[in-house]
């Protein structure tokens, strides 16, 4: 169970064991394991042992069943497939609240759960790393072996962009909801590269602790070799040009992607932040891209109707008491309940144009505000442009800068700023959505566009009728607030972004 703030109270920890002939030491690993006072299930997986370690692992399953502290099952591998398809196995079979992963070698430490999902319990970390190499006590072994570790980590580090100082660690601790958020394919040991790769890749709140650790030398049964550092370096490559989300793989691969755009971001928000007030309502907060430029202000409700995004949203602001997150589908409750909160400012970025019913979505913003209060939009421009990378990521439309204009003036607002900026936008957009039919922004493109910021701002003092974008700010007059409210009590629509049709947006829709 998971509070508000992200902290978990009272959680099912899933201890995920992956196992290959080692009859030896599997039974005591798993006293060791039950021994820990957590309440907890275990998942045995016998990854086609061949030297009697399945006979063991029955017997242990039956020794346990009586045991409601500790939940005790198995599966089978038919053929042995390695450790990564050993885990995959696992994650079909847990539970849990959070997953951990132990190898049954005895070289980990059960006694070091506790520490281990700590990070997650408090609400702090989605993904926990167990670090030999963060000063536990650990038992002195090869030095190339370690080198070749650190190595590996240094290399991860460089793709993902993270700082860990032990990404070969067994000790691997995930929120069961992220970690099925996941797609994971390696076989042997590139499945610990690739969890790195894709915790990266979701945006993770990942914590490191250290740990003890009692490594063994090969004549001891250790398995890995020199072929699999080499497999890892490929799975890291492999990883970083492709995505590894289960779901809304386009819309989502895109927000990470222009997320690493920072700098493009900071200009973006540079033109955005003198319209901002101080009570915000943003409409669509996606992974929080723009709401981590409202930190400054004293009251910002951040919206979407997507479960993983709003997620995601809550433990990235949960220490931030001046952000409310907050799932809404525009219904008549959401609109009354909103009213109260007395904004000033209705930030809505690359939102309009994924709603069905954008005049009626302008009406609903007009009806928020007071007299005065302003809409700040982003929407994309030209839809001459319009493509495969627009219908991936669910937009009805692209605008034009007389359109929105008039759609703005409709639903009771007075314009102050609207323009087109991003020229050089227009060919990359149109040659990967129109020309190559792709389905979400490349990662290339969204690289590239840093380099185009001189541009852009030399931009701003030309008056461009053409651009990939356009900014749009505008007043609530007057005369428009009865009516808009009006409309939002007697209509009434869900304004969840739908993705269209082709043949819809063919007819014009």
């Amino acid at each position: 169970m998971t509070s508000s703030s992200g902290a978990m109270s009272s959680p099912l920890l899933s201890v995920i064991v992956p196992v290959y002939n080692e009859r030896l030491t599997v039974r005591r690993l798993i006293d060791r394991v039950c021994a820990v006072a957590i309440r907890k299930e275990i998942v045995i997986v016998d990854d086609g042992s061949t030297d009697g370690s399945a006979d063991v692992i029955r017997e242990i399953v039956t020794r346990y069943a009586a045991n409601p502290d500790n939940k005790v099952s198995a599966v089978f591998q038919p053929h042995n497939a390695g450790k990564g398809a050993a885990v995959r196995a696992g994650i079909a079979a847990v539970t849990g609240d959070i997953v951990l992963v132990q190898d049954a070698d005895l070289e980990y430490n059960p006694d070091e759960y506790p520490s281990l999902i700590a990070p997650i319990l408090a609400g702090h970390a989605d993904v926990v790393y167990g670090s030999r190499f963060l000063g536990g006590t650990h038992r002195v072994l090869l030095f190339r072996h370690a080198m070749g570790n650190k190595l590996l980590t240094f290399m991860s580090n460089l793709f993902t962009d993270l700082n860990l100082t032990d990404m070969e660690t067994c000790y691997k601790v995930f929120r069961t909801d992220v970690l099925r958020r996941i797609r994971l394919t390696s076989n042997r040991f590139g499945i610990e590269p690739e969890i790195t790769s894709r915790i990266a890749e979701l945006g993770c709140r990942v914590y490191e602790v250290p740990i003890t650790y009692h490594g063994r030398e090969y004549w001891e049964g250790k398995k890995i070799g020199w072929r699999d550092g080499v497999a890892a370096v490929w799975t890291m490559l492999r990883c970083a040009f492709t995505t590894g989300v289960v779901d809304d793989a386009e819309g989502y691969k895109t927000l990470r992607r222009m997320q690493r755009a920072r700098r493009y971001n900071d200009w973006v928000w540079t033109l955005l932040a003198p319209y901002v007030g101080d009570r915000v309502l943003e409409v669509g907060a996606g992974v929080g891209n723009y709401t981590r430029y409202l930190r400054g202000r004293a009251y910002v409700v951040a919206t979407d109707s997507n479960p993983n995004y709003l997620d995601m949203l809550k433990r990235q602001f949960a220490e931030h008491d001046h952000v409310d997150v907050r799932h809404t589908d525009w219904n008549e409750g959401d609109l009354a309940d909103l009213r109260t909160r007395r904004f000033d400012t209705v930030l809505c970025l690359n939102v309009l144009e994924h709603i069905e019913r954008d005049e009626a979505a302008l009406a609903s913003f007009n009806g928020l505000l007071p007299v005065g209060g302003r809409l700040v939009l982003q929407v994309p421009a030209m839809q001459g442009l319009y493509g495969a990378i627009d219908r991936g990521l669910g937009h009805w439309r692209r605008y034009e800068a007389d359109e929105l204009s008039a759609k703005l003036a409709a639903a009771g607002f007075e314009v102050e700023v609207i323009r087109y900026f991003n020229l050089p936008g227009l060919f990359a957009w149109w040659l990967n959505g129109v020309v190559l039919k792709r389905r979400a922004v490349p990662g290339v493109q969204s690289r590239l566009v840093t380099l185009t910021l001189p541009w852009l701002a030399f931009e701003q003092r030309l008056k461009l009728r053409r651009g990939m974008a356009l900014m749009a700010v505008a007043r609530k007059r007057r005369e428009a607030a009865a009516a808009a409210i009006t409309w939002s009590v007697t209509e009434g629509d869900a304004l969840e972004p739908t993705a269209p049709a082709d043949a819809e947006v063919a007819a014009g829709r």
